[in-house]
């Protein structure tokens, strides 16, 4: 069956970039609630649908982890929050280590605040955090960052080093991570993977 869009039903395109400018981070907010995750990279939205079950298990068994060991008088630990990474860069990533902060806004967090962030790999999205995600991380200036790919059973760790990441650490099934920053934890990628 196909979809014919009449004059009565506008496409989502129609709607979305009526004028046909670039999105700002006002016009991102204006959206509100979307069910897939919608994201905003410089102008340009990046959809893709929500987590299967195993992913959204995998990323609140790792918030839950961490934030069991995070101090909270210092630090927060959320799943699929907003992260501001810029005026017109607004992300969602599966975990994120912020500081506690009075200042800390209830739905956007800035990345100023962001001590490490989390994206665990699915089919859908993986060139986007190993390549995209990755760059303007660092480039917001978030200390820690941490792939989960749950397909080769590893967690890889990397680390800021001026305005790049250089990787820390390869954990494999059959390994622990040890984490001594942004909190103190032992990571186990056989318990916090799906068999």
């Amino acid at each position: 069956m196909t979809t014919v869009f009449t004059a009565d039903k506008p496409s989502a395109n129609g709607m979305i970039f009526a004028d046909g400018r670039p999105m700002t981070g006002e016009d991102y907010l204006a959206l509100g609630v979307t069910s897939p995750r919608v994201e905003l990279l410089d102008g340009s939205l990046l959809v893709t649908p929500n987590p299967t079950r195993a992913h959204q298990k995998i990323a609140r068994h790792l918030a839950n982890t961490l934030e069991a060991n995070a101090d909270p008088a210092l630090l927060e630990v959320g799943d699929a929050v907003n992260v501001q990474l810029g005026p017109d860069r607004m992300v969602i990533p599966d975990v994120v280590v912020f500081a506690a902060d009075d200042e800390v806004d209830d739905l956007i967090i800035d990345s100023t605040f962001v001590v490490l962030v989390c994206e665990i790999h699915s089919p859908s999205n993986a060139t986007t955090d190993k390549v995209l995600k990755k760059h303007y991380y660092a480039v917001a200036g978030i200390p820690w960052y941490l792939m989960v790919d749950p397909e080769a059973g590893t967690f890889t760790l990397y680390q800021l080093a001026g305005s790049a990441y250089m990787e820390h650490s390869v954990t494999k099934v059959g390994e622990i991570l040890r984490l001594t920053e942004p909190v103190i934890v032992d990571l186990d990628p056989a318990t916090l993977l799906p068999d």
